[in-house]
């Protein structure tokens, strides 16, 4: 033990001798990939697959080292290369959403650009989602950013109309032709209504309170994992009112929180860092936390 614990040390030694500024830098990279990596698959099914991948090269590294196991270790030799080929396929999703949102972090206008017209119009939203909560209407209205949402808006009915709240009561009227889907704003515009938002396959319904929830907050979930946008939702059950961006869920609003959610939203970028702005665009859960503390 003693033995142990003496060669322990000369090695912890020796690669604090070795360390200089570089090496932390390269360290740091390393690191900071690591944590993107997991920052972009928390909440995922990749997180469950990704587990698996780390259990199961454990294992076979595991087995693979005793040398009494020769066809064995022949064997993952020979199908480790099929397998670093399937982990692309696996995480391709995920690879996807990564790509995009670097894109986004790259773009050179910015999507939060505070005019009259973006404040007319959340102030619109908040008026008619505060209605339906009153009267248990349930709604779902999907504020479109710097993602284009041209290909859902395909799936509805084209409006192209001013946004109203008396349009949005209207068209979430229960029984009435629009009330079923989304509703898609661009600007000041309500683009589609009645349009398929993709469901969300990352498993916050099931692991958290909120599993009671319907396929309104399913597509407002799935909506925000594959895009910017931000989405209103009204539960027709009990009329509590949520956000929901970049996967995460802010539930039981009242009209007065639910406006300056929105608002700092879209509030101008310039009042943010530099350095935040660009990773928020990347990360969008670091966004919505410095958000958060805004409101």
């Amino acid at each position: 033990m003693a033995e142990f614990i003496n060669g322990l040390i000369a090695n912890l030694v020796f690669l604090f001798e070795r360390l200089n500024w570089l090496s932390v830098v390269d360290l740091f990279l390393v690191t900071m990939i690591f944590y993107g990596i997991l920052v972009l698959l928390r909440g995922t099914q990749a997180m469950v697959l990704l587990r698996g991948a780390l259990l199961l090269i454990a294992l076979i590294g595991l087995l693979t080292s005793l040398q009494v196991l020769p066809a064995f270790s022949w064997l993952v030799r020979t199908t480790l290369p099929a397998l670093l080929f399937a982990i692309p396929v696996i995480f391709a999703p995920e690879i996807r959403r990564a790509l995009e949102r670097l894109g986004r972090a790259g773009a050179f206008l910015p999507p939060e650009q505070t005019s009259a017209r973006s404040q007319d119009t959340i102030t619109a939203i908040v008026t008619a989602a505060a209605r339906l909560s009153d009267r248990q209407h349930g709604a779902l209205i999907v504020m479109q950013r710097l993602d284009v949402l041209d290909e859902y808006a395909e799936s509805g009915v084209r409006m192209n109309a001013r946004v109203t709240p008396e349009l949005l009561l209207q068209i979430f009227y229960p029984n009435t032709p629009l009330h079923d889907g989304a509703v898609i704003i661009s600007g000041a515009r309500l683009v589609a209504a009645s349009c398929v938002m993709p469901l969300s396959a990352s498993g916050v319904l099931v692991r958290s309170p909120e599993r009671q929830m319907g396929l309104r907050h399913r597509a407002a979930l799935g909506i925000s994992e594959v895009s910017d946008a931000v989405a209103v939702v009204v539960s027709e059950e009990t009329g509590s009112i949520s956000v929901v961006h970049g996967g995460r869920m802010i539930r039981r609003l009242d009209a007065d929180r639910l406006e300056n959610i929105l608002r700092a939203f879209y509030r101008p970028a310039e009042s943010r860092p530099g350095l935040i702005r660009f990773l928020g665009r990347i990360f969008p859960g670091l966004a919505q936390n410095e958000r958060e503390e805004t409101i």
